[in-house]
């Protein structure tokens, strides 16, 4: 699964990577430690050429409660070994949470980094994993959907990241799973609802190891209320070794630094779901 990952880039930044503006006036601060229940900015199908805020856990329209979906497998239903070299259906297409926005709701998560843990220890013991050569920020594919609480009439929009099976990178730490990444040609393509199915799941693999890597960081992190730089210092050296590790200093002089307002609001553990 790709339950937290980390966002510190400035506005402007964001805006020039992926050629939008900001359809909001929130004031955006570093966020090293995203979970379920932010608001952060993503890039809808629905309006490609400006950023708008959702909630990460996506919840179906259809849904008589809130859910807090944080990510779609592509498989849907098929391979529950989390086999890496698997190369059947993406039952993504077919699940009922999710076969309507695959096919007209989906969106482009920004990220710098993510967070992962091990298959057995989970955050107990977590990994920053990033794209080297400082390609930040990147987008991971994801889907949105639009739900009204029936109690109260509010509108929620809400979004989850689509995970795929693990490359060689995320098995040494060992873990089975990681978000699809898209490449920068891809990124139009997802939001492009007239791509034929076909050549849209062709997306959902997992991205090139070589260009990745991945250090351990403090199980503080797994907190959900933790926040801060200091949440991805590096406890070890990174997974596969490099000359100079600057992950974390990168991150620092490339955020936001904005802390006037914080516009995640965070969930219990137990109120978190996964289709991982």
């Amino acid at each position: 699964m790709c339950g937290r990952y980390i966002l510190v880039q400035k506005l402007e930044n964001i805006e020039k990577r992926f050629n939008v503006t900001a359809a909001f006036d929130t004031l955006l601060k570093p966020q090293y430690n995203i979970s379920a229940g932010a608001w952060v900015p993503i890039i809808g199908s629905d309006d490609p050429h400006h950023l708008q805020l959702m909630r990460f856990g996506i919840t179906p329209f259809w849904s008589k409660t809130d859910k807090f979906f944080i990510n779609a497998r592509a498989e849907g239903d098929h391979n529950s070994e989390n086999l890496p070299h698997y190369k059947g259906a993406k039952g993504i297409i077919e699940k009922p949470a999710f076969r309507r926005p695959i096919r007209s709701q989906r969106c482009l998560v920004i990220a710098d980094a993510f967070i992962e843990g091990t298959i057995q220890e989970k955050l107990n013991k977590p990994f920053v994993v990033y794209l080297r050569n400082k390609v930040r920020p990147f987008a991971m594919a994801g889907i949105w959907d639009e739900w009204k609480n029936p109690e109260t009439g509010e509108i929620v929009r809400s979004f989850a990241i689509i995970t795929t099976v693990a490359n060689e990178l995320l098995l040494k730490l060992p873990h089975s799973r990681m978000p699809v990444i898209l490449t920068p040609a891809e990124e139009r393509k997802w939001l492009d609802l007239s791509l034929p199915l076909s050549d849209m799941t062709a997306m959902l693999e997992p991205y090139d190891a070589s260009l990745m890597n991945a250090y351990p960081i403090s199980p503080v992190i797994k907190s959900p209320k933790a926040e801060g730089a200091k949440l991805i210092s590096p406890i070890g050296p990174p997974v596969v070794p490099e000359d100079d590790l600057q992950v974390k200093s990168y991150l620092q002089r490339s955020g936001m630094g904005n802390p006037k307002q914080n516009f995640s609001d965070h969930l219990p553990e137990d109120e978190i779901s996964s289709s991982d």
